[in-house]
């Protein structure tokens, strides 16, 4: 009788040990995948600012051109200023939503400042412009993979919020799955973006 008590609280012992390692190593993990989707995203926060950046040259540069269109400046100004403002909680879907369309919206009235430069051929051809054009270039195809980067990482955290075992620990410690960077509606057309510079 005393031997099979034992033994009960042998296997009772080593079950709330299994659990206990078991449940430690979930949150961990957890967590830890938790913090690489903050740190991915803070990647692709960086790119961003770099194009917004990039962005602000060309502005003061298309500035000094006293007889440039001032409401296509002020348009991306505006847009510039709005993107930049935008604050992202990777766990609200709803400020991620808004920081891409303010993104989006920046990046459609750069595309008409871009596209007026055709009607101002002294602009195209200052070194600020030409630099921007190489820049912009390596500046998108970073943006472009740090949001793959962070979607990843996204897909990553939210298997283990979502997978059986973690499942149960994830909801016990409020983990919920975090949203995907999604395409801008409409990118799936090619942007019309000229620099045709002769």
């Amino acid at each position: 009788m005393k031997g099979t008590r034992n033994v009960t609280l042998l296997i009772i012992g080593a079950l709330v040990l299994i659990l206990g390692v078991w449940g430690c190593s979930g949150y961990n993990g957890l967590k830890t995948a938790d913090q690489g989707v903050k740190k991915v995203w803070s990647n692709v926060e960086t790119n961003y600012q770099r194009r917004a950046d990039l962005y602000s040259s060309v502005i003061k540069t298309v500035q000094a051109s006293a007889n440039f269109e001032k409401s296509t400046l002020i348009a991306v100004v505006d847009a510039r200023a709005k993107a930049t403002q935008v604050k992202v909680d990777i766990n609200d879907p709803q400020t991620l939503q808004a920081f891409q369309q303010a993104q989006g919206n920046l990046q459609s009235s750069f595309g008409r400042l871009i596209a007026s430069f055709e009607r101002y051929p002294d602009l195209k051809t200052t070194k600020a412009f030409q630099d921007f054009q190489t820049q912009i270039e390596g500046t998108e195809n970073r943006i472009n993979v740090a949001r793959q980067d962070y979607n990843k990482a996204v897909e990553k955290f939210n298997l283990k919020v979502v997978r059986f075992p973690n499942n149960m620990l994830a909801g016990m410690f409020g983990f919920k799955e975090k949203a995907y960077y999604k395409a801008d509606e409409g990118s799936d057309k090619v942007p019309d973006i000229k620099f045709d510079i002769q």
